[in-house]
């Protein structure tokens, strides 16, 4: 996995939130999928943490995201853990992965990645923590990657480009949506591995002249 991707570690990440403000609004649900890449090179889910959050002392809850997401933040039966132990385990489960795969750091696989990693920052800014696994700006985003394999953006229509389906029930659920978005990454992924090939490992290493990231 280092020398497929320079060095990082791609972890797929998917948030549900109170809002769209990562100051502001709250992080309720947070997802991670990690992959592995089997014996033919082509990477593969291998298993998901999903962890639901209590929203942060004075964060705004938007009753329009709630809507779409259909979180109850308060609900007696949500297992909710503080903002600072959530992020703590999926972290340390991360920064377990990155060592696992001999990689230096993680990067954030998203649908609309900036959003997911901009609220996975301003958390992590929140609760103090120092040790983020995760890249500080760069991302693999798969709306890009789905509009130049499959001619879609929305996830659940590169998702039945890609073949794979799609439940409207189950979405908006951080760990269906992660894996969804697992899935096309590891699609197209593996279809340009096929296809086209990967360069030599040695020309993608981290310290090579005008290695940028």
């Amino acid at each position: 996995m280092a020398n497929r991707f320079r060095g990082f570690l791609p972890v797929v990440v998917d948030v549900e939130t109170g809002g769209f403000d990562s100051s502001r609004h709250a992080l309720l649900q947070v997802a991670a999928v990690f992959l592995r890449r089997g014996e033919d090179g082509h990477l593969q889910r291998e298993r998901t943490v999903s962890l639901h959050i209590q929203p942060f002392e004075g964060s705004l809850l938007d009753s329009k995201s709630l809507e779409v997401n259909g979180i109850d933040p308060f609900h007696p039966l949500r297992i909710a853990h503080p903002e600072d132990q959530a992020l703590g385990r999926l972290f340390s489960e991360v920064r377990r992965e990155v060592k696992l795969n001999q990689c230096k750091r993680a990067i954030l696989v998203g649908h609309n990645a900036h959003f997911d990693l901009g609220f996975v920052h301003a958390a992590a800014g929140r609760c103090g923590i120092r040790r983020n696994p995760f890249h500080p700006f760069s991302s693999l985003d798969t709306v890009s990657l789905s509009a130049l394999a499959y001619g879609q953006t929305v996830l659940a229509r590169a998702a039945e480009a890609a073949g794979l389906g799609w439940d409207n029930e189950a979405a908006h659920s951080a760990a269906y949506d992660a894996e969804i978005t697992a899935d096309i990454f590891c699609s197209i992924a593996n279809r340009w591995m096929d296809t086209a090939g990967i360069p030599d490992s040695a020309a993608l290493l981290p310290d090579s002249p005008g290695a940028a990231g």
